[in-house]
């Protein structure tokens, strides 16, 4: 795997857990030789596993939408930095530069940018791994979620295990680069539909 998407939060978060695992994972990165593809921000989390990426030699892209540049929240030493016009177009720019997508503690924005990757591999948009770095367990709640909506039948048990999921930044890479992506959904009807 030569490079994964980071989806995290703009803010720091109320522990100090959060910025220590994203910088255990950007450290992480670097040694692997694994690019980060990120949303190009120097601040929050996102800034904060950028710079330990960086501090190891590794490589940095950002992706940011030129409205977020001209707050000038955009890190200033990347090794590249696209600006687009707009968030769906930083989404599909990050989509296509990574070879993985993991998810960090993060608000609505960080579920959004996930919630679309794994819907896009539901459809077989992508065979690409996603997961989540499940710090300080952050996305317990959610987890517990995607459980109910397999026993409602919202969700197919063969997606249950899509997201993968752990504590430690290596394990996590571990399990992306041995990942076998499910079949595609489909939408076959019941033998007693017409």
């Amino acid at each position: 795997m030569k490079s994964v998407a980071v989806f995290c939060g703009s803010s720091m978060g109320a522990s100090e857990v959060y910025a220590d695992k994203a910088k255990l994972l950007g450290k992480e990165l670097a040694h692997r030789g694994i690019t980060l593809v990120y949303g190009g921000s120097s601040v929050g989390i996102m800034g904060a596993v950028a710079d330990a990426v960086l501090a190891e030699g590794g490589k940095v892209i950002g992706v940011m939408p030129g409205f977020l540049d001209k707050k000038e929240i955009s890190h200033k030493h990347l090794t590249e930095l696209f600006i687009v016009d707009s968030m769906h177009e930083r989404k599909a720019k990050m989509a296509e530069l990574a070879e993985g997508f993991m998810v960090l503690p993060g608000g609505p924005g960080t579920m959004e940018e996930f919630f679309e990757i794994y819907t896009w591999a539901q459809l077989g948009l992508h065979r690409k791994p996603l997961g989540f770095l499940n710090i300080n367990g952050y996305y317990d709640p959610l987890l517990a979620f995607f459980q109910h909506m397999a026993r409602e039948q919202f969700l197919h048990e063969k997606y249950l295990t899509m997201a993968l999921v752990d504590t430690d930044p290596g394990r996590l890479l571990d399990q992306f680069a041995a990942y076998e992506p499910p079949a595609v959904k489909t939408y076959l009807k019941k033998p007693d539909q017409t």
